[in-house]
């Protein structure tokens, strides 16, 4: 038996702009349906879809993506202007640099080059 990973679902207050945040980073059309819930197909990505929920996101998240860039810096000057916001500086270790966000909601990912 194999397992695929079809779509990465995030709960959101407002599942049509986090989608358009999402679609601006990663490429894509941003796609509305029934219910109110959205989703976009990046190239080469598993599908991101955002399910409505009435509360706020409420502490850290347990799991956050990290996305590969070629520059972090040029990645999170883009993401700011999307509406995410960064959280600390840039982090460099042994495994490489990294750089912690959050999208318009908070809910944090990486920047990792």
């Amino acid at each position: 038996m194999r397992v695929q990973l079809r779509q990465i679902v995030v709960d959101a207050r407002e599942p049509r702009v986090l989608v358009r945040f999402w679609a601006g980073l990663l490429g894509g059309e941003p796609v509305d349906r029934e219910r109110g819930r959205s989703h976009v197909e990046p190239a080469g990505s598993a599908r991101m879809a955002f399910q409505p929920v009435s509360e706020d996101k409420a502490g850290k998240n347990r799991l956050h993506l990290d996305l590969a860039v070629a520059d972090i810096d040029a990645a999170v000057a883009l993401a700011v202007s999307l509406g995410a916001t960064p959280v600390g500086e840039t982090v460099t270790d042994e495994q490489g640099s990294f750089r912690v966000m959050r999208d318009p909601e908070g809910n944090e990912f990486c920047f990792v080059d």
